[in-house]
């Protein structure tokens, strides 16, 4: 029966979102080919200097990108460290330098690890100005990448890839801003908390009284979900009932999560005249995500353990409210888009189950992956894919009408270096050292097999800027304070450089004609390669570590 009950809230989902996907594709579509700016757009472009009719080649949209970035750090970096004397800040102190840093790197890479405890450390003004502004932004700039590759792949004989500041600013006003309004409405109407009040004091079933703070809840979740970015207003995030209260807004949140990343599928086959390729690459998105999430369930409802079996699946760090299927489908949903929000602890998951998670950030995220980040990860592997399909067939691999040589090729398999090689050398880092290696294992909640996992799981969040955790590591250390910001940030900016030069390039080129020979991008069979390819090179690369943990504890239980 739980199987059943699994695909039928699965069924659920993709209905809602069938139904959502191409209008809000086609809506991104017109706002990023639209000749005509809005009258609040102009006022900020001549606030800020920008020519809209100006466009840029890649190195200028990088440079943008990057400089955007870096002030968006510093700045949240500053609110942090003077905190104590701002509006709102519910007596809590400065927030100390290496936390800071992780913490800024974090919100500005769209990962939003959280190494410290929301409710004891950050007060409602660096919550607002700082936390929720970068959930906007960081968002916007994931779909500006996103758009500029589709550009470069759509466009010919191009030297320009579009304007970074007019992406940025439609982006925001046009499609972040409107559908948080409606959302985060939506979201107080369900019951999540929206005010300015401080802590409130209440008495337990039991007689004891707990202190329970409140606060702008609504606002940060509908963006941290929107945007993929998963930061909780409270420690235990999502699955405290002031942020996820019931089903209804357990389901909403759920779509916003998966909304953008979908519609952009629509948004891509429109940008380059061939709706089949967006539907294509969506096909793919959907296969990864439906084997995982059924495997699971699986893994977290059947057990040899009788009592497991009598509450109907391992319920241990899961919400009743929401059971096995609906938190593991939640959890599904937040490791494959690279939001991180949890409304079940990862940690408390089984070892197979656990594993499941770990893999899905492990093959990219991906399926369908965060906003714009998810989509032009899936393009990158695309292009190795074809890449692939053209030595095997012997002839120079096309997609979209644009040769795969050798630069592009090197950028496309730099792309995915980047990430593996983080994971591995922060994990390696970690315990080779003797004296990194003491603080670590004073931060682990859990020995041995499962302890190991919580570090790969760390590192592998932040690689894929992701953000989830297995709760059970303490992570406000100077080591994985200083270690995860770096790898936050390299995990961020190095795959969007190769990103936007292979824009670039791609742009640049002539299309060249279809011909009886050219491989099909839109059909069943390069679905299948597609799906092939991502599962062989992440099965490739994190065997041997998974072997020595979540692997390796599972077969021990």
């Amino acid at each position: 029966m739980v199987i059943v009950y699994a695909l039928l809230a699965l069924a659920l989902v993709v209905a809602i979102l069938a139904a959502l996907a191409n209008p809000l594709g086609d809506y991104i579509f017109h706002v990023f080919t639209d000749e005509r700016d809005l009258r609040p757009e102009r006022a900020i472009y001549r606030i800020i200097g920008v020519d809209p009719k100006k466009s840029q080649n890649w190195k200028a949209y990088l440079r943008a990108i990057l400089a955007f970035s870096l002030l968006g750090l510093l700045a949240l970096y500053a609110l942090q460290r003077v905190q104590a004397w701002l509006p709102y800040s519910l007596g809590n102190g400065n927030v100390p330098a290496p936390l800071a840093f992780n913490t800024a790197v974090s919100f500005v890479t769209n990962t939003n690890w959280q190494a410290y405890s929301p409710e004891a450390t950050l007060g409602y003004a660096v919550q607002i100005a700082g936390l929720t502004a970068q959930n906007l932004v960081s968002a916007a700039v994931g779909i500006c990448v996103a758009v500029a590759l589709m550009r470069g792949l759509a466009w010919r004989k191009a030297a320009a890839i579009g304007n970074f500041w007019v992406d940025l600013t439609r982006c925001v006003t046009r499609v972040l801003l409107p559908i948080c309004v409606v959302m985060g409405t939506i979201l107080i109407a369900l019951g999540v908390v929206q005010n300015l009040a401080g802590f409130v004091e209440t008495s337990t079933v039991s007689g004891a009284t707990q202190t329970i703070m409140q606060g702008p809840v609504a606002s940060q979740e509908v963006i941290k979900e929107l945007g993929t970015n998963g930061g909780g207003f409270f420690n235990a995030n999502a699955a405290h009932p002031y942020e996820n209260p019931n089903m209804w807004t357990n389901l909403v949140e759920i779509l916003l999560m998966l909304a953008i990343p979908v519609a952009l599928t629509r948004t891509f086959g429109r940008m380059v005249g061939d709706v089949r390729q967006g539907t294509a690459l969506l096909c793919a998105m959907t296969a990864l995500f439906a084997v995982s999430l059924l495997a699971l369930v699986c893994f977290e409802s059947f057990s040899a353990d009788p009592l497991t079996l009598l509450a109907g699946g391992s319920m241990e760090g899961k919400e009743t409210r929401f059971g096995v299927v609906w938190s593991s489908l939640f959890s599904t949903v937040s490791t494959s888009t690279s939001t991180g929000a949890v409304n079940a602890m990862h940690d408390s998951y089984t070892a197979l189950g656990g594993m499941m998670l770990l893999f899905n950030m492990m093959l990219g995220e991906v399926s369908p992956g965060g906003v714009g980040s998810g989509l032009y990860g899936l393009l990158m592997m695309a292009v190795v894919a074809v890449f692939i399909a053209g030595l095997m067939v012997g002839r120079t691999p096309e997609y979209l009408g644009k040769k795969i040589g050798p630069r592009e090729m090197k950028m496309a398999s730099l792309y995915f270096l980047v990430m593996p090689v983080l994971v591995v050398t922060g994990v390696a880092l970690s315990f080779a050292i003797p004296a990194v290696r003491e603080s670590v294992v004073g931060s682990l909640g859990n020995s041995g097999n499962h302890g190991f996992t919580e570090v790969v799981y760390a590192f592998t969040s932040a690689a894929n800027n992701n953000g989830s955790a297995f709760a059970g590591l303490a992570a406000d250390t100077l080591w994985f304070d200083t270690a995860l910001g770096v790898v936050m940030l390299l995990g961020r900016f190095v795959p969007i450089v190769l990103v936007v030069a292979l824009s670039g390039s791609l742009a640049r080129q002539e299309t060249v004609p279809r011909t009886a020979g050219t491989m099909r991008t839109d059909n069943a069979l390069f679905v299948f390669l597609l799906v092939f390819v991502i599962v062989i090179v992440s099965a490739l690369t994190f065997l041997p570590t998974l072997a020595l943990g979540p692997l390796a504890e599972g077969l021990v239980m």
